[in-house]
């Protein structure tokens, strides 16, 4: 064994301890420097709950990264032997079983979290007689408790099915644990109680996953680094790609969540304030070990003892990550200089929608106000930059792409921001109109531009294949377009049951009002309109492949009676007397304005006229798509008749003479 090789062998193991080490050195001095683990006033929990439940929390946050990563690089970036190329695998058949250990350390440490939190929260020592069901109590009838439960089922589950996982496609699908569990803990903490609640808990989200994959994807890769083989380059070089996105989500999210809580300048004066630039400084430090990964073990992969560089590089990067991690749990355990909440009494918006009252609505307000929801706005932002990218490696290599595509995509990543951020949004949390006017914009006018755009024809033209049996983002979308769910939902007649049909299911039902009042409804309703869309344009007037489309006098009705729908759920709204989802749009307090329920059947003439007109425009595309198929087909049909003498045509006509002899023969 050479030297190269023995130092990557025992780099699993000094990575696990000095992962370990840095992050909870890095949380006991941060919590020493912000007095967050001192003893209460009034009811002390004892020392071991105020020092160990921020070390079971950096423990657990460590131990869900691992988890989260080993199967990210699953899915994503580990080659696999039986491809095309020599690929080693082995480090790719390993990663399931390091997810489930990692997930059987997250379980035993979110579990001690748990009952930490509580003896913290209620100044409760664990010794105590009644302890352990008061902790009953609390995990089924508190909602922090309930989350912390949920998140240590999340972990225990996510440790069963780790074992069960084999390929991309089980790695994938049991990674929605760890991401269900970074769900749950964006919505606790300081992002629970401030008063911008969506915008702390979609930055509080794209932080928390963003760094799990960052971290725990580098820490696969050391733990693993033995097993890699021939595969270090190309696994070094996918992750890079993953880990700089990871890192612009990280400086976005962080920088975002830093304003809320400091409160302004002056809060970077605060003990809070110091642990937020120390955090904002190793997080830099990171970026720059980035930089040093894509120099000198990317870029030289054919370089001798790129495996060795790989490992110091890696070990040192992982150093300064737990560090960060110890100085982040910290920072949830003290308390911010602003707790997010309003000044003086709330106003009765604040109470229902977390947000002041926007201004009395104008064109020019309609058109510059806007309020941020960072996660979408930062994926439109992401989408025009790949797109972008991608027309730019097509033109490199001397393929064309339509400039008309590159504007329709465009347009809809502009339309989705404004109706997502823009005075849309404002607007849409107090208003029924605004908010039918928003989802108008987002079910019909988005997807128009989508389907013209033809996305998944660039991707497919643009991104290169893989050859080592790994999924790359190529396959993974060849793999979702031929899926049979894809085929099933992309069926014209299911397009269009769903593009009509979920509005009634929609607004008729519960699922309103969880939009409204939790991020993760407003989330799914924004992903499921979109899409049903872009299903339902696409497979009208769309470029991008996909199932077999219906005749052009099918899609005539199709599109005709799905305009007749969209009339009578508006009609049902202007004639409605009853007021939806009445706790919130008829309790804002709003001085200026129609009333609320007048306003509600204003939205119901927006649901029946905005969509008339963009239906309308397709209706007239389909009919010139359908005139110039009969053109092209006549056209066809004649240059076949000269080439053959129009046989097609003879042979017609002596079969209707066949059939004229018939009778008289006999």
């Amino acid at each position: 064994m050479t030297r190269t090789e023995t130092v990557v062998r025992r780099a699993g193991p000094v990575a696990a301890v000095g992962f370990a080490a840095a992050a909870v050195i890095g949380v006991v001095v941060a919590l020493a420097y912000s007095g967050a683990a001192d003893a209460g006033l009034l009811a002390d929990p004892g020392a071991l709950a105020r020092w160990g439940a921020p070390i079971a929390s950096t423990v657990a946050d460590l131990a869900l990264a691992v988890t989260l990563g080993a199967l990210v690089l699953v899915a994503f970036v580990l080659p696999r032997d039986g491809g095309r190329t020599a690929a080693d695998g082995r480090a790719a058949r390993a990663a399931p079983t390091l997810a489930a250990v990692a997930a059987g350390i997250w379980t035993v440490a979110a579990t001690g979290h748990l009952i930490l939190t509580y003896a913290t929260v209620t100044g409760t020592p664990p010794t105590s007689p009644a302890f352990g069901a008061e902790l009953a109590l609390f995990v089924t009838e508190i909602a922090l408790g309930r989350v912390l439960l949920a998140i240590v089922v999340s972990a225990a589950l996510t440790c069963v099915a780790a074992l069960l996982v084999t390929g991309p496609r089980g790695a994938l699908a049991v990674a929605g644990g760890p991401v269900l569990a970074l769900i749950l803990a964006a919505q606790t903490g300081h992002a629970a109680g401030t008063a911008n609640h969506h915008l702390a808990i979609s930055t509080m989200f794209l932080h928390l996953v963003a760094v799990a994959v960052w971290l725990g994807g580098l820490a696969t890769l050391v733990l693993l680094g033995a097993r890699l083989g021939t595969d270090l380059p190309d696994a070094v070089s996918r992750y890079s790609a993953v880990a700089t996105w990871c890192f612009a989500g990280v400086a976005v999210s962080g920088v975002v969540n830093s304003m809320i809580r400091l409160g302004g300048l002056e809060g970077l004066g605060t003990r809070y304030g110091a642990l937020v630039v120390v955090k904002a400084v190793l997080t830099l430090v990171l970026g720059g070990f980035g930089w040093l990964h894509r120099r000198y073990v990317v870029g030289r992969a054919a370089v001798e003892r790129p495996r060795r560089v790989f490992t110091r590089l890696a070990l040192g990067e992982l150093a300064v990550m737990g560090a960060v991690s110890g100085v982040a749990v910290a920072l949830g355990a003290t308390a911010p200089p602003d707790d997010g909440l309003p000044p003086g009494e709330p106003t009765p918006a604040q109470i229902v929608t977390g947000n002041l009252l926007p201004p009395e609505p104008t064109f020019v307000r309609w058109l510059t106000l806007f309020q941020w929801d960072v996660l979408l706005a930062l994926a439109a932002l992401a989408g025009l930059v790949v797109y972008l990218r991608w027309v730019v490696r097509l033109r490199r290599r001397g393929d064309d792409w339509p400039v008309g595509r590159t504007a329709a995509w465009v347009a809809a990543m502009v339309l989705f921001t404004w109706s997502t951020s823009g005075g849309a949004a404002v607007y849409g949390h107090v208003l029924f109109s605004a908010h039918m006017l928003q989802h108008m914009v987002m079910v019909m006018m988005v997807p128009i531009f989508l389907a013209l755009s033809a996305p998944v024809t660039l991707a497919m033209r643009a991104l290169p294949s893989r050859r080592d049996a790994s999924r790359g983002p190529r396959e993974w979308l060849l793999g979702l377009v031929n899926s049979r769910w894809a085929g099933f939902f992309a069926n014209p007649l299911v397009a269009a049951v769903n593009f009509a049909g979920s509005m009634i299911v929609f607004y008729f039902t519960p699922a309103f009002e969880l939009a409204l009042t939790t991020y993760v409804g407003h989330l799914a309703m924004v992903v499921h309109f979109s899409l049903a869309g872009y299903l339902f344009i696409n497979g009208l007037i769309g470029i991008d492949p996909g199932p077999r489309r219906a005749s052009y006098p099918l899609r005539l009705v199709l599109l005709f009676a799905t305009m007749a729908f969209h009339a009578f759920f508006g009609l049902a709204l202007v004639s409605g007397t009853s007021l939806l989802v009445p706790e919130w749009f008829g309790l804002t307090g709003r001085p200026w304005g129609l009333p609320a329920l007048e306003d509600q059947q204003l939205g119901g003439g927006y649901a029946w006229g905005v969509s008339e007109l963009p239906m309308l425009a397709i209706a007239i595309v389909v009919a010139v798509a359908w005139t110039r198929d009969d053109e092209r087909t006549a056209k066809r049909l004649d240059r076949a008749a000269d080439r053959d003498g129009d046989a097609d045509l003879e042979a017609y006509n002596a079969m209707l003479g066949r059939l004229a002899e018939e009778p008289t023969e006999r």
